[in-house]
């Protein structure tokens, strides 16, 4: 709910949609990174307190729906949201394979897949910076 509130206030204050959405995204995901951490420390609560935050960054960068509904043709939601959701259960289905994988290489040790974990993180982050332009309503001509 945060980024969402962080969203919505940068868009009062600024009127643009571009930076409402992409501020809280990239923050979000940038703060998720710190999940790297849990392979340097060895106290419980360490890991459990650098997971919160790598979590939370994540759910602050969670406006993939806001995004949506944002660019959506008027004329097409409905596939809009199909194709959202398409991309985001492969993503869901490939992860832990990949992770599994990832941890069986390495002999049963999570190192690797926390790493991989933030590295896809930073790949939304780079891809909300210099791929994604102008967040605006897509029209069907």
């Amino acid at each position: 709910m945060l980024g969402g509130v962080i969203s919505d206030a940068i868009l009062r204050r600024t009127g643009s949609l571009t930076l409402a959405r992409k501020v809280p995204i990239v923050g979000g995901m940038l703060l998720s990174t710190v999940i790297i951490g849990c392979n340097y420390v060895d106290t419980p609560g360490l890991v459990i307190g650098l997971m919160t935050l790598a979590f939370f960054g994540k759910g602050v960068g969670s406006l993939g729906w806001a995004v949506v509904a944002d660019t959506s043709p008027k004329e097409a939601p409905g596939l809009n949201a199909g194709l959202f959701n398409t991309f985001g259960n492969i993503a869901g289905i490939t992860t832990p394979i990949a992770i599994g994988y990832i941890v069986k290489a390495s002999g049963g040790s999570f190192t690797g897949a926390l790493v991989f974990v933030a590295v896809n993180a930073l790949a939304a982050l780079v891809c909300y910076l210099f791929v994604v332009g102008e967040i605006r309503r897509v029209s069907i001509r």
